[in-house]
């Protein structure tokens, strides 16, 4: 089990504990807005249970089905996660819906309130970890799975705040109202996951940053040949898939050629060894004069 799967099973363990602090919390004070709460992280832990899922799959190696891996498996469970995001904000609004109709009484207690509390600690620490540890291994399913406790994190505390204003102020209504801010702040978060998700499932192109390097290495390191056009980049989970046409003379030897293409190949790993390089290469003939310029 390599570090992304294990991070990926703690999410499911955190995600269980946060569940069972915030459902304590829930039930010692009986407020729909901490309802709402417990709600999210219902979803938290399915959400976990996916992205550990997707992580084992996008770990297998290539097959004879899949020679390009399995990578986008981790794009597909973020997709699931933010589906889920939105059926918790209907739960949550439907809830609401239902004490807006027949207000209830609630307290804030000292026990519910330590339970929330320390929910909404694990969390923003686990978090952190997700953001950090999930970008550092290119996890599309961490990052997503950080990026939505994030969201949970901010939630919690604005319920808890909401909370308070409803007791000192007296007004009741403001406790449905306050898991409303949430459902759509939850609504929210889940359609920018899908976005971001739907972009790499649809070969989205690499990072601006990422394709100046690329150019960069090439024009460095492609001395011999006379440019290379046609670049096209690719995301699919950490892997960038880079393919590009290398103009050469078109009387350089096949071995000269290839030559050039292996040390272009070797700086591209060297400077990120999960870019997998095609390269197409052309006679002098098929020159473009644009696109890279060799140095």
């Amino acid at each position: 089990m390599d570090a992304t799967q294990k991070i990926a099973l703690g999410s499911i363990v955190v995600g269980v504990a946060v569940l069972a602090l915030k459902s304590v919390a829930y039930l010692l004070t009986g407020s729909v807005a901490l309802y709402s709460d417990a709600a999210e992280s219902v979803v938290n832990v399915a959400a976990a249970i996916g992205a550990f899922v997707a992580v084992r799959v996008s770990a297998t190696p290539p097959d004879r089905n899949h020679p390009y891996g399995h990578h986008k498996a981790e794009y597909v469970s973020a997709v699931v996660e933010g589906a889920l995001i939105i059926v918790a904000a209907g739960a949550i609004l439907n809830e609401a819906w239902g004490a807006f109709q027949n207000p209830r009484t609630f307290e804030l207690t000292p026990a519910g309130l330590a339970a929330s509390l320390a929910a909404s600690g694990v969390n923003a620490g686990w978090c952190l970890l997700l953001l950090r540890r999930g970008r550092a291994l290119r996890s599309p399913a961490l990052v997503a799975d950080g990026k939505h406790l994030l969201s949970d994190v901010v939630s919690s505390v604005g319920v808890l705040v909401g909370i308070a204003a409803a007791l000192f102020f007296r007004q009741p209504w403001l406790d449905p109202a306050i898991a409303c801010v949430v459902a759509v702040n939850v609504l929210w978060s889940g359609a920018q996951l899908v976005r971001s998700s739907v972009g790499g499932l649809m070969d989205e192109a690499a990072h601006d940053d990422t394709v100046a390097l690329i150019k960069a290495v090439i024009a460095a390191n492609a001395e011999g040949a006379i440019e290379a056009h046609d670049l096209r980049t690719r995301q699919a989970g950490r892997l960038t898939f880079v393919d590009f046409h290398l103009v050469v003379s078109g009387d350089m030897s096949v071995t000269e050629a290839h030559d050039i293409c292996d040390r272009v190949e070797r700086a591209l790993h060297a400077e990120d060894a999960d870019i997998i390089v095609t390269i197409h290469v052309e006679p002098d003939s098929k020159a473009k004069h644009a696109g890279i310029v060799v140095l």
